[in-house]
Order: structure tokens, then sequence, then C-alpha cells
């Protein structure tokens, strides 16, 4: 059994303040980053057969100090690559251990609920950002620390790439995004950015410009799990809430575009509605004669809006997606843009209809695919709840995650076993296979591996064996490359040292 040393004295944020002036003194007497492009030369490009990733944010830097961070994640992980969060208003990607879950093993024990806000970790640089309301996103959180200026010239050192990781997370206190937010069914402002909104559209082309333009990035790990109004209606998703009434996009930018499409607005909203009664009826038990799943399917036919609205909000999305790499390929065309693709894509066939990997992978330079399998049992688990709430609700709970595994072609355990025993490593080649196989080559696959993502009190933890196992079954099964997830600030040191372990059993 491996022995893992003794967890180091923590570094201060005085230690972490005085090692990031140290730095910025130091890159003073070049050529300042931020105020020019990035030649191609100053970036490393490694002799590596595949890309060993880990997702880490700003405040791990801050806790525990750069290099002591770097030589964890090189030492323990066998990692090669930095997805360094620049934007996010999240805690899935930002901050500390997520609060009422145990710290791991290394960083601040204590929670950041005090001081965690979000925003950009690095500079945003004004002139990218004039055709946007979108100006003022400076995260507050550690004081005047530019994470890009603080890691990059260490990382550069050690021959590390790193991109930066923006997630389409927001708070509804940020400046211009009252301005911006999408309208619901009902006429209500959502908590949501509209993807069609040309002011939400020129602010990630901005923010993307900027970093590649700004700092000597490898390019962007772009994050947007949304999945459109009529999965959200029904709640065929994980999340727990089910709220048809909420769903989105109509305001005026989808108006405009539904008419460019030849989609009648008036029918798709009926229709929206219409479904939002049905949905509201089944949660309280209200049998229509003929089951719930016919009528969703009589409500389809007479209201072909609906999915013409879906799609139109997936054309959103993806139009988002193609601005984001063309913006970064015009600041420097050597960069890479991969996308996240979120978990539902795996556990729910709809969602797998509405997304298809060889049209994402046109979109991509790589493709970091959830494959998350130690949370995965209490997510697939909700997300058969939720549809036995609403579109099967004439169904048992284990009949129906029976009919699903067989649909998605899982071998897993039962409902009732699920949330306890997680999907299996054999999950995890499956997926890793499905999403090569649907590229098609046109773009790299990496599949992102749970270590420590936080699930219920009777769910399972993952330990370094589950850690070990679902790295190799990845790479076995021909993976491009890992991306060890959420984020480094939640995964204990020994499932880290497993990771790593795997990766070098098998020649990552």
């Amino acid at each position: 059994m491996e022995t893992e040393p003794s967890v180091p004295r923590r570094a201060t944020r005085r230690d972490f303040l005085g090692s990031a002036a140290a730095l910025a003194a130091a890159s003073a007497m070049a050529p300042h980053l931020g105020a020019r492009p990035a030649a191609a030369e100053e970036r490393i490009a490694p002799a590596r057969k595949k890309t060993i990733g880990i997702q880490v944010g700003a405040v791990s830097f801050a806790d525990e100090g750069v290099e002591r961070v770097l030589d964890t994640l090189q030492e323990r992980g066998a990692v090669n690559t930095l997805f360094l969060t620049t934007f996010t208003y999240g805690r899935g990607l930002a901050g500390r251990q997520i609060p009422g879950h145990p710290f791991p093993d290394h960083g601040a024990q204590e929670s950041d609920e005090a001081f965690f806000h979000g925003g950009n970790y690095a500079t945003p640089h004004p002139r990218f950002y004039e055709g946007t309301v979108l100006k003022q996103t400076r995260a507050p959180d550690h004081g005047a620390l530019d994470i890009l200026e603080a890691v990059l010239p260490a990382a550069r050192k050690r021959g590390l790439q790193v991109f930066c990781s923006c997630e389409d997370q927001w708070r509804s206190t940020v400046p211009g995004v009252d301005q911006v937010l999408e309208i619901d069914l009902y006429g209500r402002k959502a908590s949501t950015l509209c993807l069609l909104h040309p002011d939400v559209r020129a602010f990630w082309t901005a923010l993307v410009t900027d970093y590649c333009t700004s700092y000597a990035v490898d390019g962007v790990l772009f994050f947007n799990e949304r999945n459109g109004p009529l999965l959200n209606a029904l709640g065929a998703s994980h999340f727990q809430s089910i709220a048809s009434s909420r769903v989105t996009c109509f305001c005026e930018h989808h108006q405009r575009a539904a008419r460019e499409q030849g989609i009648d607005f008036e029918r798709a909203r009926e229709g929206y509605r219409r479904l939002d009664e049905l949905v509201k009826a089944s949660l309280e038990g209200k049998r229509p004669s003929d089951g719930h799943f016919v009528e969703f399917l009589r409500h389809l036919v007479e209201y072909p809006e609906v999915l013409a609205w879906d799609k139109l909000f997936d054309r959103g999305k993806h139009q988002v997606l193609a601005e984001v790499r063309a913006a970064v390929k015009k600041a420097r065309a050597d960069l890479e843009v991969g996308f996240h693709i979120e978990h539902v894509n795996s556990f729910n066939p709809i969602f797998r209809a509405t997304r298809r990997y060889d049209d994402l992978a046109e979109k991509a330079d790589f493709l970091k695919v959830v494959v998350y399998n130690n949370c995965g049992g209490e997510r697939y688990v909700r997300f058969i709840d939720n549809l036995a709430s609403t579109l099967f609700r004439d169904v048992p709970k284990e009949e129906l995650l029976r009919f699903m595994s067989h649909l998605l072609g899982y071998e897993e355990k039962g409902y009732g076993e699920l949330p306890a025993s997680g999907l299996s490593p054999e999950y995890v080649r499956r997926e890793t296979k499905r999403a090569l196989a649907g590229a098609k080559g046109k773009c790299k696959v990496f599949p992102g591996i749970d270590i420590g993502i936080p699930t219920g009190k009777a769910s399972r933890k993952a330990s370094p064996e589950d850690t070990h196992a679902a790295v190799r079954a990845a790479l076995e099964a021909g993976a491009d490359g890992l991306i060890f997830s959420r984020k480094y600030s939640e995964m204990r040191l020994a499932n880290l040292s497993a990771a790593g372990r795997a990766v070098r059993e098998v020649g990552g």
C-alpha cells in the first residue's frame, strides 16, 4: 500500500502574495505578458503522447502556493496540463470544497463562504470589452491576484501547458447582467444569460480574445451546461428541480431568430404553456386517460413548435461555441479550443439525440466528455427519479432504469444500489469508446475523470482504487488524454496519486 507523506505547512495568503509579487517583479524585467500578443516560441510544445490535465482554481494556489501545488500535481498526478479556472461565478470549478462536505487533506481547512464571489481571476483589459455591457467582472476573492500572471511563469519552467477554463455561471449582482437575462415562459427574468443576446455573445468572444492575446496560454476550455427548454420542462437531467413554468428563452432576440427560422413564436409559447400544465398535473399524480407518455407524444404532435423551439436554443448555444473557437483562432491560430460535454449527454437518450458528437467535434479541437462514475450512480438515479415524476410516471422506477440502461448500453447495478455503488469502470470505458466513435477522429477526446466530486451521505465516495480503475479504463479505451475533475480543491491526495500511478502504468 502506498504511504502518503505528511502534508507540509499550508501556505498562508501572505506567503502566496509574496511569491506572486516576486513573480511580478521578475516579469517586469521582460516585456509584460498583458501588453502584447504572446509569441508562439514563448510557449512550450512538449513532445507528449497524451494530455493529462487537471482542473484547478485560483484558491488552491492562494492557499498552498504556486510551486507546492505544481509539485503535487506533477509528482502525484503525472499532470502535464493545467485547466486553470479563469472565469466563473460558480462553485463547481472555483473556490474551496463545497460547504457541508469534508475538506481534502491539503489546502485551507475552513470554508471560503465569507469571501467567495467568482468572476474573472485574471486581469480584464478594457479594450476587449467595448462591445458588451458585461465590463466589470474582475473576481475580488484574492485581491489583486492575477492567476495567469502568477501561475504561467512557473508552469512554463516545468513544461506544463496551461488552458483557461471559462464557465457560463453568473451572479445576478454583476453589473450589466440584468440587461441580458433570459426571459421565461411567462415574461419573467430568469437567472441565466440569453445566448442569443448580442452583448452576451460579444462578452464570450471578448473574454477568450483577451486571454489568448494578453497571455501566453495554450488555449481555452469552455463550459456551458445548458440543456434547453424541453429537457428543463421535463426535468430530464440529474438536477433535482423540475420547473416547467420557468423554461427559457422567450426574449425579443429569440422572437427575431424564430421569425428568421420560420417558427411561429406564439405557437411555441402556447406549446410550452400547455406542456407546463401537463408537467404540473403529472407531479400532482393526475393521470391522463391514455397515460403520461402517450399524452406527451400527443402534445408534440399537436405542437411541433415545442421541438423547433428546443432546437432554436441548441442553435444559439452552438453558435456561441463556434464563435468562441473562431475568436481564439483569430487571436492565435495555433491555440486549441475544447468544450465540456455535460453528464446528461451520457444518461439521457433525448439529449444524446440532439447533441451529435461528430457535429460538436467539428467545432472543437478537443471535447472534455464527462464520464464521472463515482458520482454517476447518484446522478443517474436522480435522472430516473425526475423522469418517473413526469414523462414516465406510469413506469416503476426500477423498471424504468432497466429500460433506460438497455437504451444507453449500460450494464450497471439496480435502482436501489446505484447511489452507493456508483457506476463502474466499465462505464468509463464504454462512454470513452462511444465518444471516440462519435467524434470520428475530427477532434481529440479527453474523458473527465471523477476524483472526489461531492455526493450525498449514502452515495459512493471515490477511493484510490476507484480512481485508479477509472483512469486505466479511459486510457485503455483509447482516450487522447484525460482531465481530472472537478477541481483540485475537492481531491484527496491518495486519489490523485492513484490517478498518476495508472497514467504511468498505461503509458499516458
